[in-house]
Parts: structure tokens; sequence; C-alpha cells
């Protein structure tokens, strides 16, 4: 493929002799007709070195801060991205109307000092079109940054791969595997961060981008296992800045494909991550959705397992050595990834039964895809990983504005029932409910707030539904083209009326919650009869049957709505005039998922 031609690997030596100069830049003397090698790189023959602001350039500009390397080719009007051992991306600009730059005219070196450098290019494309932008490199980062000038609308990045991935902070991220996705073109819906999948595991390379009102339009090519996705396509909108990064390192990812016979079996990974963090790995349903998994740490042989935390929240512990977790839709499973003390990966393909209709059976087969997605205590200070690149680009208040910090966190109002029961029990068989009487009051108000929350949860999630539901019905009556893709995530929502009707019995209501505390009031609270240790029993008994319900119902309507947030994405890769729907569906769900409560488990 063409796009294969210009992928070089740049030698390490190269680069990290430039790594102990720091920021630097050189014009080359002439513009170069085929893309540098990395000798040329590294003799740099020919070249002067640019030691302050230069507004005309005889040749290319070239530009490092040690992790990365970036060349403005006049000729071609692009430019190239070199990492350390990883073969490099390709950027250029485009025009509103597709057409691309095909060469520079002017290339300027506008800013250069310890803090970083900037090179302002312009340039015309094939029909004359002017197009302009700057561009900025920071001392240590591995990020390019690009801010549009006259008539550039879109950045494009080329770097062929078979995997594009879309983190998703709220839900599960969305794989695009190109080999799933027919014709030349495909729509991705804009949420800020896109990575690249590239090389054979040693480079992941990232665009941020400040514009989320357009989705990213994606370009593939070949047949079979040589099929790729070879651009991304990202819209600057007005003034607004983009960002490409290059992580760069051997095991910086990893996929593997997943058999149906792999199910429920260990699977030793031929991978070892290359640094602690917090990995993510991405496992692929027979449906073509994805479900993210933290990957598990264990420090010390025999010790327990960790899961990672989210935006300075507790991490978790698994003590048990077969990793046993449990979530309200699964049950008790085997968490299906994990690592070892020596950092080498394992993967459990699950099978379970979730009892959804739309999943009656939750298994994985095809692609799963392991990278680096956030800093935990131990991850050394010179490693970057995805949350890393999204806060150095857009700053650390508008990067919490995108990813909603705020909504990530979870909630926990009241007194749970489980242990409200198994607290009064206790106290009633020692005999201290007179003595532990504000206690007792106190667990009967927290378990009425916790109830009240969580059945407000619920009511939410099913206003939610019957509001998409009504929208899609609109949407179908006036796109009835798009009828099919419509009814499908019809379907889907209408799973939450079916999972409340049928709980909707065992739920009670907060009003029955009220009533049972009114009588506990009068008719247990100062009785010390055995005969009291019974109904106290059976008031805790009746307590958790509602409580258990509603956690039940809650997560389930939970794992329902993550399924449109990622159905309604895959589904706009294969049908482009779904774009305003699953646009509209996307912003409903986050709003919908915000602020979980605890016993929801907002992540797997």
């Amino acid at each position: 493929m063409r796009a294969l031609g210009w992928m070089l690997i740049l030698g390490s030596a190269a680069l990290a002799q430039e790594g102990r100069a720091g920021v630097a830049a050189w014009d080359t003397g002439r513009a170069s007709t085929e893309p540098f090698t990395s000798a040329q790189i590294a003799a740099r023959t020919g070249w002067a070195a640019v030691a302050e602001p230069s507004p005309a350039l005889k040749g290319d500009a070239v530009v490092t801060n040690g992790p990365l390397t970036v060349v403005f080719r006049r000729q071609n009007g692009t430019i190239d991205l070199y990492a350390p051992t990883v073969p490099r991306a390709r950027l250029a600009l485009e025009t509103s109307t597709g057409e691309r730059a095909a060469s520079f005219h002017a290339v300027s070196v506008a800013e250069i000092g310890k803090g970083g450098a900037a090179v302002e290019v312009a340039g015309k494309t094939a029909k004359g079109a002017s197009v302009a932008a700057r561009f900025r490199l920071k001392r240590g980062d591995v990020a390019l940054e690009a801010q549009p000038g006259a008539g550039a609308a879109r950045l494009r990045l080329e770097c062929p791969t078979r995997f594009v991935v879309l983190p998703d902070f709220f839900a599960d991220d969305i794989v695009v595997d190109a080999a799933s996705i027919p014709g030349t073109a495909s729509e991705l819906p804009s949420e800020s961060f896109l990575l690249h999948l590239a090389g054979t595991g040693d480079a992941l390379v990232m665009a941020v981008f400040e514009n989320r009102e357009q989705d990213v339009r994606i370009e593939l090519e070949g047949q079979g296992p040589a099929r790729r996705i070879t651009a991304s396509l990202i819209e600057f909108g007005a003034g607004k800045k983009a960002w490409v990064a290059v992580l760069a390192e051997p095991r910086i990812w990893h996929s593997v494909d997943v058999r149906t016979e792999d199910a429920q079996k260990v699977m030793p990974l031929d991978w070892t991550m290359p640094f602690v963090a917090s990995w993510r790995c991405d496992m692929t349903r027979p449906n073509g959705l994805a479900d993210s998994w933290d990957m598990l740490l264990q420090h010390k042989k025999n010790q327990e397992y960790v899961k990672p935390a989210w935006f300075g929240g507790p991490a978790e512990t698994v003590n048990d050595a077969t990793r046993r977790r449990f979530t309200e839709v699964l049950g008790f499973f085997p968490y299906p990834v994990w690592s070892d003390p020596e950092r080498r990966g394992f993967l459990q393909p699950l099978q379970i039964e979730t009892r959804t209709k739309f999943v009656p059976t939750l298994s994985y087969r095809g692609p799963a895809v392991i990278f680096p997605f956030n800093r935990v205590p131990e991850t050394p200070p010179d490693r970057f990983t995805v949350v890393d690149v999204a806060r150095n680009a857009l700053g650390v208040g508008p990067c919490e504005y995108i990813l909603d910090v705020e909504g990530q966190k979870q909630e926990y109002k009241g007194v749970a029932t489980c242990p409200t029961r198994d607290t009064l029990i206790d106290i009633w068989k020692k005999g201290e409910q007179k003595k532990r009487r504000e206690e007792v009051l106190k667990l009967l108000d927290g378990t009425l707030v916790f109830v009240t929350h969580i059945r407000n949860r619920i009511a939410a999630y099913v206003e939610f539904g019957r509001q998409l539901r009504a929208y899609l019905a609109e949407q179908k009556k006036a796109h009835p083209e798009l009828a099919g893709p419509i009814d499908e995530l019809d379907r889907i929502a209408l799973e939450i009326d079916g999972r409340f009707e049928e709980r909707k019995e065992k739920i009670r209501t907060p009003e029955e919650v009220v009533r049972m505390n009114e009588d506990f009031r009068k008719t247990l609270l100062d009785d010390a009869s055995a005969a009291a240790q019974e109904r106290v029993k059976a008031y805790g008994d009746a307590l958790t049957r509602i409580g258990g319900n509603q956690d039940k119902l809650v997560s389930e309507c939970r794992w329902v709505v993550r399924t449109l947030r990622q159905q309604a994405a895959l589904m706009l890769t294969r049908e482009p005039r779904l774009a305003a729907v699953a646009g509209e569906i996307r912003a409903r769900t986050q709003a919908a998922l915000k602020n979980p409560s605890m016993h929801k488990r907002a992540r797997q």
C-alpha cells in the first residue's frame, strides 16, 4: 500500500543524542524530495542549526525535543513525526473542501528556546487554495500541538493500523477493527480522543482535539489480513487546536484474538507490561461491542491483587487467589484480566448468563487490545499514559471538564440494607437495644435515605429510557431509511422497562420502608423479649430483599445505558447517516451515567 511506503523506523541512538541536547531546530538547506531516513537525521549533513526565530528557512524545518522529532517538508506539504524505535506518523493540512496542502511555500521557526519551539507553515493546495498553521513542540513532551491558520479546516493523521480506539471515560471504549468496517471511509463519534495502535505493539499515536462538534472520519484500504485504517481526519473547528502524540516503547500495546474455545480458560499472554500503570484491556464480544477492564496488578507473589483507581479514588483489592469478584449483573466471576509480580499479562475470557435479552450470554470472541490508560503511584515519571497526554495537551482544568471528573464520582447516600440488618440482629442478640437506641434510630433513618437514593436513580433510568424511545420514534418517522438501526437501538432501550417490570413488586417503594420503620419504632425499639429477635430478623430480611432487588435493578439499567452508548457509536461506523442520532444518544447516555451509586459498579 502506498501509505506504508513512507513508514520508516528512526534509530533510538539518534534521538537519545538529541534528548541530551534538549529542544533544537535546524534548516536542512533545501527541500527534500523523499522522507528522511534515520541515518540522514542522525548525520544532519548540510543542516544549519537555528538558535533564534527565523522568518524564512531555505529548506525543510526539523525540530526535536528528544522524545519526538518533527520534520516540516516544504516540497509535499507534510509534517512527519519520528520517535525512537517506532514507525512515524504523517500529518497534513486540509481545507474545508477536502483539498490537502500540496506544498509549503513558507516555513519559519517562530519560537525557539529551552521551553520549546514553534514552526509556522503556509502553503497551497493543488488547486491553489491557501492553507496555514502553527505547530508547537514543548520540551520533554510527546505531543505536537497544531493551531490552524487561514484555510486550515482539518488535520489529517496518517498512521496505518488495524485498530483505532476511542477511549471512553464513562462506559466502555469503542474499538474499531479495520477488518469489520466495509468501504473506504467511515465516521466515528467525536469524543476529543482517538488512538491509533501503530506498528507491531511499539507505538501509540494519540490525537487530542478541542473540537467535539464534528465527527472524526477514517479512511481504509486493503483486504483480508492486510486491511488497515490508513488515516484519521480531525476537524479543527473555529480557532480550536489539536495535538498528536507518540507514545513509543516496546510492548506499549498488545492485541490477541480470543476464540470461542478460549472461554473460561487462563491464557498467558505473550506480553509483559513495560512499566507499572493502570492498563486497560478492551475485550470484544461476538456482537462487536467491547467491555473495558482495568488490569489487576499484583505486586508480590501470593498476595492480593489491586484494581487501580480513577482520578484519585481509593484502589480496590481483590484478595482471593482466584480473583473472585461480584457485580449485581454478572454475579460472582473470576476477574478476567490481570498481571503477576513479574508484570506478565493473563486473560481468562468470561462466559456468563446475564439475563438480558439483548446480551443473553456475556462471552468474548475477537480481538482484545491492551494499552496504558492512566498513572498509578508506581508509574515512572518519564512514562506517559492516555490520560497524561490528554491532560498535558488540554491543561488540567479543560481536560477535567471534558472528562467530566465531577460526573465520574460515585455517590453513596445513607446506609445500605445488608449492614443495617446485620447490625440490628447483633444489637438485639446482645440485648443492647436500649443502650444503643440512638444508633438504631440512625440506622433506620440511614436505610431510608439509601433506599430512596437508589430508587430515585432507578426512576431516572426508567425516565431516560422512555424519553429516548420517544426520541427514536420521532427519528424513525422523520428518517424511514434508518428504520433498521433505530429499531435495534429501541429494542435495547426497551430492556429498561422490561427489567423494571420484572422487579417492580420486589423493590416496593420508599413509602413502604417508611411504614416498616414506623412499625419498628412503635413495636420493636424497646422490646427486649426473645420473640423480638425473630421480628428484628424478619424486618432485616424484608429490608434486604428490597435493597438487593433495587441494587440489581439499578445495575441492570446502567448496563443497558452503557450498551446503548457503545452500540450507537458502532452503528455510526457502518451507517454515516446515523450521525445525528448517534451523537444525541451518546450525549444523553453520558448525562444518565453521571455520578453512579457505589452499588452499581460504575466500572467492571
